[in-house]
């Protein structure tokens, strides 16, 4: 996708293809900054402070910091450290673990002067298969999309409108994004969309960084308060919901950003299509119940403070509570798969139930 005008991708290389470098993406929308991952450790910081975030981005950026620490080291000890201190970096999203797993299983039988090649390789292999999964998702909702529009009549004066949660964006993945694939090429190819972008507390990705995507490619959106969804759902003012996911069970239960769950519950309600962008890697298939998956509780303050640019222009946090207030942040919620209408993958749509699932990826 395109940053004023300039093609970029949430995780790139440079110059002779080892100098792997990251969009920051805690500056955005005020500053648009990339910074070069040179350690292992660096990637893990990117991860665990939120630099990059998204499922996919965590698990293409997991792979590269096992290559840098390949370059740097390719010893049996070193691949384990770097897997190790990378799988710790953050709970929920299953990709993490998908890439580790695989890098490991990759690298493992090599011997250590061929290791930092094939690991380089190996991360970029999987970033052009994330763009792939990705488009193939888009072009599945699309069709979603265009049923949609021939349904209701939308035309030349309405616009199919869409809601969504947090960022699937392409700021979440390699390119395209998950939830918002099926948004771009509706768009390009002259659908007419509206996106209602909820602000998605505590971090306010959806502010921060699906209306700033949103707008670099020219999508219209509105933004509205998380809380402002129970409201345009039950007044007919949204056609579907897509949202993307960090972990879907063999089952069909979904792990995503806090807020998704009360979110189905309110589309439910008022018979409004419910759907998951899941690419292959975000399903766990060693879990059935979404009550087994683990979730994330992060640093009280993304809650009790904020952080945006003043009417000078400076940037500061600021705090939001009275002092000393305790809160819990609880990073994700799990929508039971009764609640979900289908699961878009890069294989087609299905039914949130495993028997679907299994039958999509050949495992039934």
């Amino acid at each position: 996708m395109k940053v004023g005008g300039v093609p970029y991708r949430a995780i790139f290389t440079a110059g002779d293809g080892v100098d792997v470098r990251v969009i920051d993406q805690t500056l955005l929308p005020h500053r648009f900054e990339t910074i070069r991952l040179e350690t292992a450790a660096d990637a893990a910081r990117a991860i665990r402070d939120m630099v990059v975030r998204g499922a996919p981005l965590i698990g293409a950026t997991a792979a590269y910091g096992v290559a840098l620490a390949m370059r740097a080291d390719p010893s049996d000890a070193s691949l384990q450290q770097s897997l190790a201190l990378l799988a710790s970096t953050r709970p929920t999203a299953v990709n993490l673990r998908w890439a580790l797993d695989a890098a490991g299983t990759l690298l493992r039988p090599l011997p250590p002067g061929a290791r930092a090649d094939a690991a380089y390789d190996f991360a970029a292999r999987l970033c052009e298969e994330d763009v792939s999964r990705n488009r193939g998702i888009g072009e599945h909702g699309l069709a979603i999309f265009q049923e949609i529009a021939r349904s209701k009549g939308s035309g030349a004066s309405r616009p199919i409108n869409v809601m969504t949660h947090c960022n699937a964006g392409w700021l979440a993945t390699v390119d395209w994004g998950t939830a918002t694939a099926p948004v771009y090429l509706a768009h390009d190819e002259g659908v007419r969309i509206h996106v209602w972008v909820r602000e998605t507390r505590p971090r306010f990705q959806g502010a921060g960084l699906t209306a700033w995507e949103l707008g670099q490619h020219g999508v219209p959106h509105t933004l509205v308060s998380d809380s402002a969804a129970g409201h345009l759902l039950s007044r007919g003012k949204v056609d579907l919901v897509i949202v993307g996911t960090d972990r879907t069970t063999a089952a069909g239960d979904v792990a995503n950003k806090v807020g998704t769950y009360p979110l189905a519950l309110a589309a439910r309600d008022n018979a409004v299509p419910f759907y998951v962008a899941a690419p292959s890697p975000s399903i766990d298939w060693t879990i059935e119940d979404g009550a087994n998956i683990p979730i994330e509780e992060r640093d009280p303050e993304e809650i009790t403070r904020v952080w945006g640019v003043d009417e000078d222009g400076v940037e500061r946090r600021v705090r939001v509570t009275p002092e000393g207030t305790r809160a819990a942040n609880y990073a994700f919620d799990v929508t039971p798969r009764r609640l979900v209408t289908g699961l878009v993958t890069e294989r087609g749509v299905c039914a949130a139930e495993r028997g679907a699932l299994g039958k999509l990826f050949g495992l039934s």
